[in-house]
């Protein structure tokens, strides 16, 4: 029976598009939770901060290296195995004792990211006229899951205790793992070559004294010997990281790439669109659940701080089927800057106006409009902008930044908001109002970048565009597929 089913498309899609949701959810379940976890843990709300942003560091490493494993050894073989490291990841983490147990089992869970780049290969190399639309779909979900993840944390915590956070994605994760290693066929497609270790090494060594940095500059003082080395060196290995990038044979950044119009571009509003998204859905959630006795806040609960951000993830998923329409009426370009000033402007929104719970739905549903058109337009920009070949790599590069910048955004968003905490240890309100704000100017260099964006007029085809903008693609040598 497994043999007659392996090879059907609707199959695979249908294994990857669960293994795809299941990372996107567990970026996000433990989100609204946060809070519930800092007095589980009894630690401060800087180290719970961790908890998200471990997990989004360990996949921009993992992500484009497990990619490229799967080009060498089978695409097939590492889906199942990176499925087997969420699963493992998800046990430790429901069995945690501890917080440092905890953000341990998350970089594990992180390493999942490697189905992002591992479904891109498959389709591109199993859909053959169908690779399009299945990108489209694949890379949607996402951002879809990611909003399902936070509004079903509360009625999972409610009714079955936060740890089931965990243990339900294992149970999943493993069907998945044995339903992608019974149906999904081994893609013939394999680029034997040497692994990008020095740019991953180099990646993590930068990634990690930023993050530091930002997360205990309140702490250890912005101005001390510690801060300061940790900025220099995140400073000079991103230099060396991006020389060597330029130069080994397997990058794991394709910097040659980066250079298309349709490419870097994409990427600069990729960046900032995670860098706003992920920091802002990890601490609105604790603004909610911040006690009325504070002086704002609303002391709500988790599933209530979840649903606040329903309207957002339908929003956002509503909008996905508007968007061809749109772009053949006016062009991705426009479509992209309205979306990244709408989302600037939800959070200006919260930044100013967070006293009554209909100002935060009104700005969580123009946050989710904006991402929504966003999300749903960058994908076939990108398809567009490279050979058929290259489409794996580019949108699983294009993923990978979005990841980079919400794992930034989180330790940026983390050192603001607890600048200033009150005599009882939460932050003071100031912190959320300027956090926001820098979110907005985020999104508003977003739109400056989205500014530059090739002016496509149709969804993806599957070849790079054909305006003159775009003639230096027949000069860079293929990318490695991953």
């Amino acid at each position: 029976m497994p043999s007659a089913l392996r090879g059907r498309q609707s199959i695979t899609f249908a294994v990857l598009a669960i293994a795809v949701s299941s990372f996107a959810l567990l970026q996000s379940l433990i989100v609204p939770v946060l809070a519930r976890i800092q007095l589980e843990y009894h630690t401060d709300q800087t180290t719970v901060t961790w908890v998200l942003t471990a997990y989004l560091l360990s996949a921009s490493i993992c992500t484009p290296l497990l990619g490229r494993v799967g080009d060498v050894v089978g695409k097939k073989r590492m889906l199942v195995i990176t499925l087997g490291a969420l699963t493992l990841g998800s046990l430790a983490a429901a069995l945690a004792p501890n917080i440092g147990w905890l953000i341990a089992a998350r970089v594990l869970q992180g390493a999942g990211g490697g189905v992002l780049p591992l479904s891109f290969g498959i389709i591109r190399d199993e859909f053959k006229d169908k690779v399009t639309g299945a990108l489209s779909v694949i890379a949607s979900l996402t951002a879809v899951g990611f909003g399902v993840g936070i509004v079903i944390a509360g009625p999972i915590v409610d009714g079955l205790g936060y740890h089931w956070l965990f243990w339900l994605p294992m149970i999943t994760t493993i069907l998945a793992a044995v339903a992608a290693f019974l149906f999904v066929p081994e893609s013939p497609v394999r680029t034997p070559g040497r692994l990008p270790v020095t740019p991953a090494v180099l990646l993590s060594v930068w990634l990690i004294a930023l993050l530091l940095a930002l997360s205990e500059g309140n702490q250890w003082g912005w101005a001390s010997p510690r801060i300061l080395g940790l900025f220099v060196v995140a400073a000079l290995v991103a230099l060396a990281w991006v020389q060597v990038e330029k130069r080994v044979p397997v990058p794991l950044i394709d910097m040659k790439m980066m250079r298309l119009r349709g490419i870097w571009t994409t990427n600069v509003v990729a960046g900032f669109v995670g860098f706003g998204m992920f920091a802002s859905f990890g601490f609105l959630p604790q603004f909610l659940q911040t006690p009325k006795s504070a002086g704002y806040g609303f002391g709500a609960s988790i599933s209530e701080s979840g649903n606040l951000l329903l309207p957002s993830a339908i929003a956002s998923f509503l909008v996905g089927f508007s968007t061809a329409r749109l772009i053949g009426a006016v062009g991705a370009r426009a479509v992209i800057v309205v979306g990244t000033l709408s989302t600037a402007v939800a959070f200006v929104s919260l930044a100013l106006f967070h006293d009554q719970t209909w100002q935060l739905y009104a700005a969580t549903t123009v946050q989710g409009i904006g991402s929504g058109l966003v999300f749903s337009s960058l994908a076939g920009v990108v398809i567009a902008s490279v050979p058929p070949e290259q489409t794996g790599v580019a949108s699983g590069m294009n993923a990978n930044i979005r990841t980079i910048g919400g794992s930034i955004g989180s330790a940026v968003m983390a050192g603001v908001v607890t600048a200033r905490v009150s005599a009882t240890g939460i932050p003071v309100e100031g912190g959320y109002t300027v956090g926001f704000i820098l979110l907005a100017v985020g999104m508003a260099l977003a739109a400056v970048a989205a500014a530059f964006i090739p002016d496509l007029h149709t969804q993806a085809t599957d070849g790079p565009l054909r305006d003159a903008e775009n003639a230096e693609l027949s000069f860079v040598p293929a990318a490695p597929t991953s």
